[in-house]
């Protein structure tokens, strides 16, 4: 939640800014422990490039816990380059630092001109890096000097920033901050290794990335949302379409949509999408569909649910988007079609993300050993004019930045124009293989649900902020009139400060004017 504070006194006008409760360290296993016992080269959470990287067991040696990355040259010739990296959803304005722990023995010390370092680079939606930063080079100068020392856990800050193009040494800041254009940003381990097969292996260990100051997504706000808080499905968000559709939606799905709160209804903050086994209009199964066409829709920006799917050789849920010209001649599938999130419920150790016009593109991405769609999981869209990227919890696991080709592809380009939201928890069908009811009806527990925490919509706008201004002899509040926020007052000033209870004020504008002769009173702006 984000949110910007003012204060109203009688005689002056503050304004201050309170910074939003920021996450921890924002990697996935960030001391290797979820590796399995041994050497491996499969670390869950971290992504591995070349050979020579893996995760090995040793409490004695390890920063702490058992576990720590080792990684050395891949002794192929050439000047080669051997690691880790993962990525993490950004956007221009937020800030990070970033750190990890080095250690290299005294029996196979970096040799030759082997060096090794931590690197995070901000990058655009096609991966091209905008701004980079590296923490101090482990060369073997550095462990003669006794800079590095050998034996030894050394601290790595990141704070040394490069230009992109020529990796010259620009500037040293403790502030790690995202350019314009950035949509993700890399936390990297690097061992760049030299021609002449020298030896030599350093261990990382206790890796860290933290959002140190502004919002989690920069200066993107919120310009549309959902956030499922009142006691009914909000009709001028969402409209139901029911029946089977054509052929079972065009899928040979077997269920019956409707509008009934049986299969739809808001309640303690989420939307409840269910599914039942009972007969209706020819059908053994009912459930809902919802979309925004023709309430909402959109060309580009961020999108985002967070949501829980559920279990069942039967379940087919998905999170997706059509566009508009849907209603056309065009028709499907040259309208297009993006699948934000779906999965086939029998296997919910993962989850897809594709685009769809003629030619498909998909990818999948799996989750870390206990983990499945039936937690709450945030499942994001960054969709630009020449790229879209897939993220589950703020991890990019697909890039899609070409459309088919002129023999698979008969439509035109369809991702330059508006489209419309989409949520409905199907049963049977194609997806699933045509389960049979029998299937369904062992493998399902019913009724069976989606359940919608939100959905929300970003944008780059202008910055979330009140501002005071003067009407005659009244005071005069106004915020952005484009990012979804609301107005709240303080209601139990303490002598001290703010107390505890704010109430949301109700206005038909993005202003209140406060009369002259108005008391000391704090109002703050909530997002979303």
């Amino acid at each position: 939640m984000n949110k910007t504070f003012c204060k109203i006194g009688a005689a002056c006008f503050t304004l201050a800014i309170a910074t939003p409760m920021l996450a921890g360290n924002l990697l996935t296993n960030p001391g290797f422990e979820l590796d399995p016992i041994g050497e491996t080269t499969t670390i869950p959470g971290w992504i591995p490039y070349d050979g020579n990287a893996y995760g090995e067991t040793s409490a004695t040696l390890a920063h702490s816990g058992t576990n720590y990355f080792k990684v050395y040259q891949a002794f192929n010739g050439q000047v080669n380059y051997t690691g880790v990296y993962q990525d993490y959803i950004s956007a221009p304005g937020a800030v990070y630092s970033a750190d990890g722990w080095a250690y290299t023995l005294s029996s196979d010390k970096l040799a030759g001109q082997n060096v090794a370092w931590i690197e995070v680079t901000f990058r655009d939606a096609n991966a091209n890096i905008l701004a980079l930063y590296r923490s101090a080079l482990i060369t073997t100068n550095a462990i003669a000097a006794g800079t590095f020392p050998v034996n030894t856990w050394v601290h790595l800050p990141v704070t040394n920033q490069y230009n992109p193009g020529n990796n010259a040494l620009t500037n040293t800041s403790a502030t790690l901050a995202a350019p314009a254009g950035t949509f993700f940003l890399r936390y990297q381990i690097v061992f760049q290794g030299d021609a002449n097969y020298s030896g030599g292996s350093v261990y990382f260990d206790d890796m860290n990335l933290v959002e140190t100051a502004g919002v989690p997504y920069g200066n993107m706000n919120i310009v549309w949302s959902d956030e499922f808080n009142g006691n009914s499905v909000n009709t001028n968000n969402w409209k139901f379409e029911t029946g089977n559709g054509s052929g079972g939606w065009g899928n040979s799905e077997l269920e019956y949509y409707t509008g009934r709160t049986n299969n739809a209804f808001v309640a303690n903050g989420l939307l409840h999408i269910i599914a039942r086994k009972e007969s209706t209009n020819g059908f053994n199964y009912t459930s809902a569909r919802m979309k925004s066409d023709g309430l909402f829709s959109r060309t580009y920006g961020r999108f985002e649910w967070r949501a829980s799917l559920p279990q069942g050789s039967g379940t087919w849920p998905a999170l997706w988007m059509l566009g508009n010209s849907i209603d056309t001649p065009l028709g499907w599938p040259g309208c297009g079609e993006i699948d934000v999130v779906e999965n086939q419920g029998f296997n919910p150790g993962w989850e897809q993300g594709s685009l769809h016009s003629g030619s498909d593109e998909t990818a999948t991405n799996f989750f870390l050993a206990g983990d499945s769609v039936t937690n709450f999981h945030t499942y994001t869209l960054d969709w630009t004019t020449n790229a879209f990227v897939f993220y589950v919890d703020g991890h990019p696991y697909e890039t899609q930045t070409g459309w088919g080709s002129s023999t698979t592809n008969a439509y035109p380009y369809p991702f330059n124009q508006p489209f419309f939201l989409l949520m409905n928890l199907a049963i049977g069908g194609q997806y699933l293989g045509y389960p049979s009811q029998s299937t369904i009806n062992s493998g399902t527990v019913f009724p069976c649900e989606m359940d919608v925490d939100y959905v929300r919509v970003y944008d780059l706008t202008g910055p979330l902020a009140l501002s005071i201004g003067k009407s005659g002899s009244n005071i005069v509040l106004s915020w952005p009139g484009n990012i979804v926020c609301h107005l709240e007052g303080q209601t139990n000033l303490l002598s001290t400060g703010l107390g505890t209870n704010w109430v949301s004020i109700a206005t038909v504008t993005n202003r209140l004017q406060l009369p002259p002769g108005t008391s000391s009173a704090f109002y703050r702006l909530v997002s979303p």
